[in-house]
């Protein structure tokens, strides 16, 4: 027979519970159980908790290891009372996005993308937001635990900040990790254009020996400007072609250099209009320890090589650099590599165009086609392309040219490193690098290599329009 429990019965069937708690296991174990929601299931608090009143401020060194930002900057800070004060300003600013390609940006301070922001849990921050833009903004602190008044969302926890204008806002870090932060007004705009930065709160009572080594932060975006544009374009929604780390694309990334042995910490954000980025790291398994939730308990970490942040989010992950060498990190989302010319361009792979590029001589001298083989005949060419854009430009590497652009960059990991500047290419030691095979080593291993024709595209020359 089933029995049915009125809400007042329930209640008071959990309150016999309650008091035969308090009775000897043996006497316990004979009363009959009814089953409840768990208290444990759910947190204490989903938004902070801590008061962290009294807290003396943060200081690199003393209480955590400085975050650094690969080609970017971070935005400096002052005490006042015991108030760590920050001042952003928003304007309109020129920035490089790699050798040969410059643009009208929106940014912070100076600077595309904005500077980090960088305290310690329990630090009370002041920060004031200046508007030199032609446009309204505001500033929406993303997944920091504050009162909604300091949130940041323009008509809705305040007026937006008006051109000239200077706005406070403060609060305490109440909570650990990797931030984000960007306009909450017109945000398809002015994100576009630049508008958006890392905030990194180091967690208080972490012992030195436990912190990491060397510890990096990399901003993901992705930007749409046409070749030979001085803007980017905000109305673009699909066919990005810059993926930019920290607001640059390669060969204008920064790389990471790390000595032998460090710990090493790597923190991502991304706040791209429309993709997520698997970013993968060459030479190393790493965990992911940390979301943009916070830090993620040792027993629910898990090892990686490639780490999906998706849009709106962060992640963190560690390891230990005990591999010397170059090691790529980069999206894998292969057209992420790309710049500007890759996009958009027309089928030809396995095309016979000598009889074409024939013809195309009688009007254009020094013709030749491209992209019969791929893009990376391109790489080996010096083609003139329109004012202002990467075009067809690959990095010159150790070996050959580099054939990626786009959201790549390097991990460095030197035993000699004296932690100043880049360390320049890896020097391979002896048979440690591949090579060609010999003819003696083919035919010791049983292994046939015979000589296959040129095809017929290869045969003509590589490609490129110009001469």
């Amino acid at each position: 027979m089933k029995v049915q429990l009125s809400r007042r019965q329930w209640l008071a069937a959990a309150g016999g519970l309650s008091a035969t708690a308090a009775l000897p296991s043996s006497t316990h174990a004979a009363e009959p159980t009814v089953p409840g929601p768990s208290p444990a299931r759910w947190p204490i608090h989903s938004s902070g908790g801590h008061d962290y009143k009294g807290v003396e401020p943060g200081q690199p060194g003393r209480d955590y290891t400085p975050v650094h930002v690969p080609g970017g900057a971070k935005l400096p800070w002052k005490i006042v009372d015991g108030v760590k004060v920050y001042h952003l300003i928003a304007e309109e600013v020129e920035h490089e996005f790699a050798p040969g390609l410059k643009a009208r940006c929106w940014g912070y301070n100076g600077g595309v993308h904005g500077p980090l922001i960088e305290a310690v849990e329990g630090d009370r921050v002041r920060v004031y937001v200046t508007n030199r833009l032609p446009a309204p903004t505001t500033v929406h602190w993303h997944g920091v635990f504050l009162v909604n008044g300091m949130d940041g969302v323009g008509g809705i926890t305040q007026p937006v900040i008006k051109p000239g204008e200077t706005y406070r806002y403060e609060w305490t870090f109440r909570q650990s990790g990797t931030l984000m932060y960007h306009p909450h007004h017109d945000e398809m705009t002015q994100m576009a254009m630049g508008m958006m930065g890392l905030i990194v709160v180091h967690p208080r009572g972490v012992p030195k020996a436990e912190r990491a080594d060397r510890d990096f932060a990399i901003l993901l975006s992705e930007w749409k400007i046409e070749p030979g544009a001085r803007r980017p374009d905000p109305m673009a929604m699909n066919d990005f072609n810059l993926l930019t780390m920290n607001g640059k694309c390669f060969p204008g990334t920064e790389s990471l250099v790390a000595k032998l042995g460090d710990k090493i910490r790597i923190r991502f954000g991304n706040l791209s209009a429309m993709d997520h980025h698997p970013i993968h790291l060459h030479g190393f398994y790493f965990n992911v320890v940390g979301t943009d939730g916070g830090e993620i308990p040792s027993s629910a970490r898990w090892p990686e090589t490639t780490v999906l942040v998706p849009a709106g989010t962060t992640r963190d992950i560690e390891f230990v650099a005990d591999a010397e060498g170059d090691w790529p990190m980069h999206c894998h989302m292969t057209h992420h590599l790309m710049n500007q010319m890759g996009h958009g361009l027309p089928n030809v792979m396995g095309v016979d165009l000598s009889d074409l590029d024939e013809r195309m001589r009688k009007l254009v001298p020094g013709y030749m086609s491209m992209g019969a083989t791929g893009m990376g005949e391109m790489a080996e060419m010096s083609m003139d392309g329109p004012a202002n854009s990467l075009s067809t430009y690959f990095a010159p590497g150790q070996y050959d040219p580099i054939t990626m652009g786009g959201m790549f960059t390097l991990v460095k990991v030197r035993k000699d490193w004296d932690g100043k500047g880049d360390p320049g290419w890896y020097p391979h030691p002896p048979e440690t690098r591949a090579r060609v095979a010999s003819a003696e080593e083919l035919s010791r291993d049983g292994i046939e290599s015979p000589n296959l024709p040129l095809p017929p595209s290869s045969e003509a020359g590589h490609g490129g329009h110009n001469p």
